[in-house]
């Protein structure tokens, strides 16, 4: 069994180096064969050639391999599997590639197949990849494993990696991946992967939609996308079977199996098993986000609680104090306590500032509630940088220089005044608020606001502005260390929220200040170092226009008071 005949073509299948080749028609009929280990079964080219497969060596699984034969010739692409043959009780393990044979007038009536047999080692290795020969209900038990495994978990991460782990394992795949999908930002990023270690990792790479023709597809249908033949690109796959997951909100993301081997056919009952499994993975994908959602509404119900708590025992005793003191002085000038008008004077000016500071207390309480309650309206006009400066100035000053510590204003260079959009009292809060921090938590060296112009042009409410104003209260306080800078701007937070707290507040000022700007189309920040390297806060306005800027910075421009 040296040679066959092809055509009018004499072949001498020894010299080709295969181990295995033989030819067969449409039906499956040998029309040649060659196995060098032939004669070692008693196998001749007498009970071969001219047979068909049911009468001689033959596929343990006939019916598929008679459908691959059917699809090689139609379709007229080669394909790569392995394999159990069949004879007298015996059975081999190959790897096969099936080729269309085309004849002069360029039909495919016949294939050409080529193979090696397995051996022990390598039979173990692809003995999962032996689809042919896999009991009716393998893919029954492989849906059974899955499903048992989401339901024994709400951690999605877990689900994901359980289900590329099962299906890259069971089905012989190169890699499998689960796919996460960001409709408004168009964007794909690889969260399990399972893969062989021959292959190039996927895992938590991203990928724009457009950029990804065959996931696109996917995220666009409903049903799975199987591609058997592909060019190999930058990941080298051959084949990929891919479908979309999601819930009631929408596709969210992808299971995708892919083939870097060989090129690969999907069976139907591969592809009946992917739909049932995305449609698993995303109903537990959709009650693990509730449990999540659930889980993270009661951690910020508990914290709200726990701060709230904070709060109500910091705000009695911040309402107590200022209250006391006016009841005191009025107490002592009441009773006649005061020696001379210089005193009673004295007493009158305490049990007023107490009674300021009362108010502003109470004013930032009912102002968290308005803003809590959705009823906050702000009237938005041209506000003079100049004057809400001075105006901060005239309040701000006088605390600084009683601690000893330096003050400066660092205002734009301009010709024309700079107009900003917004409400005046609102940004005076604000700004008074933001400085009332700086000079409560600063001991010594001083405290700057700076405010410059940027030409950038922003929209808000549909109303086109020419730039926005930035201003920025930098201080050389405390500071704040970094894990606690993303909660400042949370509502009752403090930095020092203890009984016997060594500042001042209700934990408000911060919170409110950002509501006030953002209404008002800006952006507010807080920046420190750490511990003990001061901090600054910024925050934006609109331009109302943009004024004439000096070509020279001037020297008067800034206002300093030095410690």
């Amino acid at each position: 069994m040296k040679t066959a005949t092809v055509g009018e073509n004499i072949i001498d299948w020894q010299n080709l180096g295969a181990e295995l080749v033989y030819t067969q028609d449409y039906s499956g009929k040998y029309l040649s064969f060659y196995w060098q280990a032939a004669l070692d079964y008693g196998l001749t080219e007498e009970k071969v050639a001219g047979f068909s497969l049911r009468e001689t060596i033959a596929p343990v699984a006939l019916e598929d391999y008679y459908q691959r034969i059917k699809r090689v010739i139609e379709r007229r692409n080669p394909e790569k599997f392995y394999c159990y043959l069949h004879y007298q009780g015996q059975t081999f393990p190959f790897e096969l590639v099936i080729s269309p044979i085309f004849s002069g007038d360029s039909k495919v009536n016949s294939v050409l197949v080529m193979g090696h047999r397995l051996s022990q080692k390598e039979t173990a290795i692809a003995h999962k990849c032996l689809t042919l020969d896999r009991c009716p209900d393998f893919y029954r038990k492989l849906l059974s494993q899955i499903s048992r495994d989401i339901r024994r978990t709400l951690n999605i991460e877990r689900i994901w990696q359980q289900t590329v782990d099962r299906l890259g394992q069971q089905l012989c795949l190169s890699r499998c991946l689960i796919i996460s999908y960001n409709s408004k930002k168009k964007r794909l990023k690889v969260e399990a992967e399972y893969r062989q270690k021959s292959f190039e990792s996927m895992l938590e790479s991203q990928f724009d939609l457009d950029s990804q023709i065959h996931w696109k597809q996917a995220i666009a249908s409903t049903v799975p996308i199987a591609i058997e033949y592909l060019v190999p690109e930058t990941y080298k796959q051959k084949s990929v079977l891919t479908i979309s997951i999601g819930d009631k909100d929408g596709t969210n993301g992808l299971i995708c199996l892919q083939q870097c081997d060989r090129h690969r056919h999907w069976t139907e009952a591969e592809i009946d098993l992917i739909q049932e499994i995305a449609d698993r993975v995303g109903v537990a994908i959709a009650h693990a986000k509730l449990y999540r959602e659930l889980e993270q509404a009661k951690l910020e119900a508990e914290e709200a609680s726990r701060l709230k708590s904070n709060f109500l025992t910091s705000t009695t005793h911040e309402l107590r104090t200022p209250l006391t003191g006016i009841i005191g002085f009025l107490k002592l000038i009441v009773d006649g306590m005061a020696d001379d008008y210089e005193e009673q004077k004295e007493f009158i000016e305490e049990a007023y500032n107490s009674a300021l500071y009362l108010l502003n207390l109470i004013n930032d309480i009912l102002d968290i509630a308005k803003i809590e309650a959705g009823k906050m309206e702000l009237e938005l006009a041209a506000v003079d940088l100049d004057d809400l400066l001075n105006n901060v100035e005239n309040f701000i000053r006088p605390q600084a220089e009683s601690k000893n510590l330096s003050f400066k204003i660092k205002r734009p260079s301009t010709l024309t005044p700079v107009i900003i959009y917004g409400n005046y009292q609102r940004l005076l809060q604000v700004m008074l608020n933001l400085l009332g921090n700086a000079i409560k938590f600063t001991a010594e060296g001083g405290i700057q606001v700076t405010a410059e112009i940027r030409k950038n042009p922003t929209k808000i409410d549909r109303r086109e502005f020419p730039g926005t104003v930035k201003i920025s209260v930098a201080d050389t306080g405390i500071g704040v260390s970094l894990e606690k800078q993303q909660m400042l701007f949370d509502n009752f937070f403090q930095v020092d929220g203890s009984r016997t707290k060594a500042y001042a507040g209700t934990g408000l000022g911060l919170g409110i200040s950002q509501k006030l700007v953002e209404a008002m189309g800006g952006e507010i920040s807080f920046y420190s170092m750490g511990e003990g390297l001061g901090s600054t806060v910024t925050f934006s306005v609109p331009l109302y226009h943009l004024p004439v800027t000096e070509t020279k910075a001037s020297t008067t421009d800034s206002i300093e008071l030095a410690s």
